[in-house]
């Protein structure tokens, strides 16, 4: 179904505390809702959210966002998923590459693998690098391994087999025999996930689709089914961790590409935000209930990778600090996440000292001070006793916010420790904030990038709280709060634009290639996909070494442009450049095809929200309270607290607050 530009559209990002919607209609008007998430049916506060904002209206299109499969993936929650692959390489899953996130820690252990090694089936087919059959595959045999799976009650089945990115018939044909074999079990080839060289990653990332796919097609169907009853036949799409949308047939068959789907959408939105501003550098800090994101925008584009770990202390595309968690090599904005988001949990470790995340309250009970139950405090109980979040209704009503509640769950570790409460919330405050940095590190100064050259973007709804410590430390002087904060994602979700993504792997010397063995990978890369903006890359690598760096390739005829930007990247990365002259290979080409976008770049809200009083007792004194429209164009000097509808921007002393009155953005800049 074509989306119409006359029509309203609708986005809607799921995180693990709140859910978050929003209708905009073709001028630009906005209706917002912010409500509690509903684990384990995420999709019903979706359905009712959408639901209510159209009211019967006409919808053009519904995009989502959503970290449904990443919490499979981090809680163990997916499908009894086997693995079937070439005789001989059952336990590539297991071995792993050589990566230690913890290098002097001898007792580290690998995570143990998605699929147990009763669940890896080898069969005895083998295909050469050159496309030879060295062994056809065996029917029979193939059968007899479909038997098995039936007996092991598999709810999803894995399939790589060896050179199957470039020559993927044996693949394909054991595919038929095994969805003929065995009626209602989801079946993923690698060839139709990751066609890319090097056996672990696409095992790995196939195995990861597999292991969530069941899931997401259930989630998928069920907000359809929603959709439908509810009135909206608009097309339904998702957000791939790309930063780009897919149909939600695909998702549902690739889930593996929207593994960070929520997150993307902030950075998407935050991009186009920046643009308008006119900051071609910035650092995006999304900061929610369960965890913290950060990413880069350099040059005015955002900060791409092509793997991504996930369900590690520290979710991110560097190959400096992986190793603990699963590996996926899908096209991704490049995000650093980490355990530290509102909900995170205060404790103390054996040895007394004080921890925060990476466990988290989310939804349910959620913070001692949402009144649900929770006891344990979090980051947000801070936060409340130290005066930064007010008191009062939150999320459409859906709770109140209690300081005395916080309180009492901040002396349940004030007391052992022989602190104040105050000193605590403090310190769990301060805490959160230091594993906040490790995330906006490892996207700017970890890659050699100086934050303090960077304007920080501060969304999410704890984000605007935490953004002016987080920029002190950082050394960054310039902090951009975007209108809706709280609800940023689901607004970048409307900016996304279709993608879809081709590779071939290649092997060609970067200084002899002929321009025209470049440009026929592309043709035929093109007959694939098609969109109304084509984007080329390539990976590049010196020779001997393992891992590539991508570059863009604008004119193939201009490969000395192309090795130009490889070194310079390269000298960055890594500090290090190659003697004149040195080998330089080509080791894949790369097309990205962009839809057309309906994003309208206009946004106004009924910006109605009145703060509950004038002023507010804070760790910091007595500070005023105003709303974002009653800040002005011209700076106005801090502290002081500009609460909203969705979150509360915190200016601290020696920084300033002004509003950009044709995007709406407060902009925070250091004195």
């Amino acid at each position: 179904m074509a989306v119409s530009d006359n029509t309203a559209r609708i986005g809607a990002d799921v995180g693990g505390t709140f859910t978050d919607v929003i209708l905009q209609r073709a001028d630009g008007s906005a209706t917002v809702r912010k409500l509690l998430s509903t684990p384990p049916n995420y999709d019903a506060a979706v359905v009712e959210a959408a639901a209510g904002l159209a009211g019967g209206a006409a919808v053009g299109a519904v995009v989502h966002g959503t970290t449904v499969a990443t919490n499979a993936v981090l809680e163990h929650r997916g499908a009894r998923t086997a693995l079937v692959t070439t005789a001989g390489f059952r336990d590539v899953l297991e071995l792993r590459r050589l990566r230690i996130p913890r290098m002097y820690e001898p007792f580290w252990r690998k995570p143990e693998p998605l699929v147990p090694r009763r669940l890896r089936f080898e069969i005895g087919e083998r295909m050469a690098a050159d496309g030879t059959v060295l062994r056809p595959l065996d029917e029979g045999e193939a059968r007899d391994v479909a038997a098995a799976l039936r007996a092991a009650d598999i709810e999803s089945v894995a399939v790589c087999l060896l050179h199957s990115y470039l020559y993927p018939g044996h693949e394909e044909r054991l595919g038929a025999i095994l969805r003929a074999e065995l009626p209602g079990v989801a079946v993923s080839l690698s060839s139709e996930i990751l066609r890319e060289q090097r056996e672990y990653e696409r095992s790995a990332t196939t195995v990861v689709n597999a292991y969530v796919r069941p899931l997401m097609d259930r989630y998928v169907g069920a907000i359809r089914g929603g959709l439908d009853a509810a009135g909206i036949d608009a097309p339904l799409t998702i957000m791939q961790s790309s930063g780009g949308v897919m149909t939600a047939d695909d998702a549902r068959v690739r889930p593996v590409l929207a593994l960070e789907s929520g997150p993307a959408a902030g950075v998407v939105a935050a991009l186009a935000m920046a643009r308008r501003l006119g900051f071609s550098n910035a650092i995006t800090f999304d900061m929610g209930g369960t965890t913290a994101k950060a990413s880069l925008i350099e040059h005015g584009a955002v900060a791409r990778g092509r793997e991504y770990e996930v369900g590690g202390s520290l979710s991110a595309g560097s190959r400096l600090m992986r190793g603990s968690g699963e590996l996926l090599r899908i096209p991704t904005i490049d995000i650093a996440e980490v355990g530290a988001g509102g909900g995170s949990v205060a404790w103390l470790d054996p040895a007394g000292g004080l921890q925060v995340g990476p466990r988290s309250a989310g939804a349910a009970p959620g913070p001692a001070c949402y009144g649900r139950g929770g006891e344990e405090p979090t980051v947000t109980d801070a936060n409340v006793f130290l005066g930064y979040i007010p008191e009062g209704p939150l999320a459409d009503g859906q709770i109140t916010v209690s300081r005395e509640l916080a309180e009492q769950s901040l002396e349940r570790i004030a007391n052992p420790l022989g602190l104040s409460t105050s000193e605590v919330a403090d310190g769990v405050h301060a805490i959160a904030n230091a594993r906040m940095t490790r995330a906006l590190r490892s996207v700017s100064s970890e890659k050699g990038r100086d934050p303090r050259e960077f304007a920080l973007i501060a969304y999410g709804g704890a984000g605007p709280v935490h953004a002016v410590g987080l920029a002190e430390e950082l050394g960054c002087r310039t902090v951009l709060v975007p209108a809706l904060a709280g609800l940023f994602s689901s607004l970048g979700l409307l900016y996304a634009r279709p993608e879809f993504h081709e590779v071939r792997t290649c092997h060609l010397d970067a200084r002899a290639v002929e321009p025209e063995e470049i440009d026929a990978v592309f043709e035929e890369l093109s007959q694939r996909i098609s969109g109304v903006e084509l984007v080329r890359s390539a990976e590049l690598r010196y020779g001997g070494q393992t891992w590539e760096i991508e570059v863009g390739v604008d004119d193939p005829a201009d490969m000395r442009s192309v090795i130009t930007a490889f070194e310079d990247e390269h000298e960055r990365l890594y500090g290090i450049r190659g003697e004149d002259g040195s080998p330089i290979e080509i080791r894949a080409l790369r097309l990205a095809a962009l839809g057309a976008s309906h994003a309208v770049d206009r946004l106004s809200i009924d910006d109605a929200f009145a703060p509950r009083s004038d002023t507010r007792d804070t760790v910091l004194g007595a500070l005023p309270v105003r709303t974002r429209a009653s800040i002005g164009e011209a700076a106005e000097a801090g502290p002081m607290l500009i609460d909203e509808y969705d979150t509360t921007v915190v200016v601290r002393p020696g920084w300033t607050a002004r509003r950009d009155a044709a995007t709406e953005t407060l902009v925070l800049e250091q004195a």
